[in-house]
């Protein structure tokens, strides 16, 4: 489909009342769990499209292209309202916090997988060691503080085991910057994912920092700062494989590019019958705002918008079980770590002075709270909550001392304790 060659819904057509914006939220305990996460995602799209227009309103001085930029934006609030408010009241923030998690698990194992560009890949891979380590910690809390069993969110379709640990997704930041695509030859479909993995990992840090006091725990506070500061580290490693060369009429064309893409493939991935309804109509906006910015592209820079996303459509937000993929990223990346230069390395390669190490022995200098999520699972019943197929639990083990480093915090959980977990059934406690 050539998204420039459909209608869509104009512009004038697109303001609704209050009772057109807010819907039916879905049910938390009979949704598809590929709805929640469809949901969380496009919460994280409608954000970011809202926040550039704001950014590049601040740095214009053309008036009329101003008051069409903001009665975009404003339609795009609008959009965002809907999306976010289709969450239910009994949704919690932990089990919420599972959505985002799988939401970063699966998301970025499809992209990865469908990613041309093996430089972009690469950052995709590193990355979902990093997000399936966090679904694993989160999974302790949501079973201790609210006796839940994570596949009444997970629906079986993403294990529950250690990844990369998350005490050592802590960087010097800086070492997180990628090389940009060059934009006059990265394809759609590069540049799409790159921005549909952005999105999602800047929504996921925002509800971090604006819920993770929600709790009265302070262990489980402290988790949701450490890995809310993770997010921040993966916002920029996915953002600096961005041209800086970009114009901002072309950041505006992929922008509503990657809006229309991800809504339409809601539409056509979605069970239920009612969000599919959702999805479609948002798709149809989408698809006016993306007519104004290609001819405003026209416009000011007298090129083809074809030039920057082409003639078909890409499918960056589908959702499908990635337990295969993962399993073979695990194995293969656990202890991979990002050295000097952007180039990667693995543990037992890295130099004593690595950058890394200074930051990590900083904020786990009393503890990871990561680390302490483990140590309060087997206080309580005895083991972690770890959900996967016997040949990945037995592995716990040895993917952790394959990636332990040098510095660990003093809370770190040992090999020998992963193994004791083996002996126990994992199922016992959940159901």
């Amino acid at each position: 489909m050539n998204f420039l060659k459909e209608k869509g819904m104009s512009l004038e057509n697109q303001v609704k009342t209050w009772y057109d914006i807010v819907k039916r939220p879905y049910s938390r305990d009979f949704a598809n769990n590929y709805t929640r996460t469809r949901q969380i995602l496009m919460n994280g799209i409608e954000t970011e499209a809202w926040g550039f227009k704001h950014c590049w309103v601040r740095k214009l001085d053309d008036t009329e292209l101003k008051k069409l930029l903001v009665n975009i934006r404003r339609i795009e609030d609008m959009q965002q309202t809907t999306v976010n408010w289709l969450s239910p009241v009994n949704q919690t923030v932990l089990d919420t916090t599972l959505g985002y998690e799988q939401v970063a698990v699966d998301l970025t194992a499809w992209l990865a997988q469908n990613e041309d560009d093996p430089y972009v890949r690469e950052t995709f891979n590193f990355g979902l060691l990093e997000d399936f380590d966090h679904l694993y910690r989160y999974s302790q809390f949501a079973n201790l503080i609210e006796e839940t069993d994570p596949n009444t969110i997970l629906h079986n379709q993403t294990d529950v085991v250690i990844g990369r640990p998350t005490q050592y997704h802590h960087n010097c930041n800086g070492l997180r910057i990628r090389n940009p695509y060059d934009k006059n030859s990265a394809t759609p479909k590069t540049k799409v994912n790159i921005l549909t993995l952005i999105s999602g990992e800047q929504q996921t840090h925002n509800y971090y920092a604006e819920h993770g006091f929600m709790y009265g725990n302070s262990d489980l506070k402290r988790l949701y700062a450490e890995i809310c500061d993770v997010e921040e580290e993966h916002v920029t490693m996915y953002e600096t494989l961005v041209d800086t060369n970009e114009t901002p009429f072309e950041k505006w064309l992929v922008h509503e590019f990657t809006e229309a893409c991800c809504y339409h493939n809601c539409y056509k991935d979605e069970v239920d019958e009612r969000m599919k309804m959702i999805w479609e109509e948002l798709f149809q906006m989408e698809l006016g705002h993306l007519h104004e910015a290609a001819k405003m592209y026209e416009k000011y820079e007298h090129k083809d918008p074809t030039e920057v996303i082409g003639e078909e459509e890409v499918y960056p937000c589908h959702f499908e079980s990635q337990k295969e993929y993962v399993k073979e990223i695990l194995n293969k990346e656990v202890n991979k770590r990002v050295d000097k230069d952007g180039k990667y390395n693995t543990v037992d390669k890295l130099d004593e002075d690595w950058r890394s190490y200074k930051v990590q022995e900083t904020l786990n200098k009393n503890g990871a709270p990561s680390e302490k999520a483990i140590h309060l699972s087997i206080e309580a019943i005895g083991r972690d909550i770890a959900i996967a197929d016997e040949d990945l639990l037995k592995k716990q083990g040895d993917l952790l001392d394959k990636s332990l480093e040098k510095y660990q915090a003093p809370n770190t959980i040992t090999k020998e304790e992963y193994k004791k977990f083996n002996k126990i059934d994992n199922k016992i406690y959940l159901y």
